[in-house]
């Protein structure tokens, strides 16, 4: 069925009004495109400089991380090497006050060897003495004391003794020879081959008694020898019971040797 020719002229009028349509549309298009275009562009920029912002706050913080920790590193340093340095000043004062001891030392113990060589003889000298003395004194406890005097004689010779050592014990030993002349003292022993009770009083006189009392007597100096004598028994029995601590102390009547004019 053919077209009437006044709608096909409507037709051609509407394409030709819908091609203006869609032209327009482009250009209106074009036009918008042409106007947003420097708005993107800002918001490109504006986005572009927050990013640079953003990385250059990062690398800021980043440094101002690292500095801080620097900072912390140097002072810690400048901590430890005011601390090193004290300690190397106090041990600079040790060493010098270490040194000084050690010179004082050597000092002390070049006088030591010196003190060594000149006190030796002096202690033989005391034993030496010491033994001349027991031998000249009253004969009691003869065994006891000429053991203790050959005990010092063995300890001189020995070098494991030291020099402070052997002075003690000779000195221990002439305060025990010191005491014998304080005290009264009672023991067993024998004249010959009896056994009887001596009674020594201090170092004034020593006196004797038989087991069963029928003889008493006493150490004559000057004779250099025993004597028999009962007129000294009641004292002797008197005093064997005081040293014995048998009887409270009394006066007794001992038998004294003369005095002697000191060479």
């Amino acid at each position: 069925m053919s077209e009437s020719p006044n709608r096909a002229v409507a037709r051609a009028a509407m394409l030709k009004h819908g091609g203006w349509a869609v032209a327009g549309l482009a250009m209106s298009s074009l036009a918008m495109a042409q106007s947003t275009a420097p708005v993107t562009r800002s918001v490109n920029e504006q986005v572009a400089a927050e990013q640079a912002a953003q990385q250059t706050q990062s690398r800021v913080e980043k440094l101002d991380d690292e500095t801080r920790r620097a900072v912390a590193e140097y002072r810690a340093v400048v901590q430890e090497t005011a601390s090193l340095k004290r300690y190397n000043e106090q041990l600079q004062a040790t060493i010098g006050s270490q040194v000084e001891e050690m010179e004082t030392m050597q000092q002390q113990l070049g006088e030591i060897e010196t003190t060594a060589r000149e006190i030796v003889p002096f202690l033989q000298k005391m034993l030496t003495t010491l033994e001349e003395f027991v031998r000249l004194d009253l004969p009691f406890l003869p065994d006891e004391r000429a053991e203790r005097i050959a005990d010092l004689k063995d300890m001189m010779t020995r070098a494991d003794v030291s020099i402070a050592e052997k002075f003690r014990r000779i000195v221990e030993a002439y305060q025990v020879e010191m005491e014998y002349g304080r005290t009264l003292e009672a023991y067993q022993g024998k004249i010959g081959e009896r056994t009887v009770e001596f009674l020594r009083a201090g170092r004034v006189s020593l006196m004797y008694q038989t087991l069963d009392g029928s003889e008493s007597g006493y150490w004559d100096a000057d004779a250099d020898q025993w004597v028999a004598d009962n007129s000294y028994q009641d004292a002797v029995t008197a005093g064997l019971k005081i040293a014995k601590k048998q009887a409270a102390p009394n006066l007794l009547s001992v038998p004294v040797s003369a005095p002697k004019e000191a060479k």
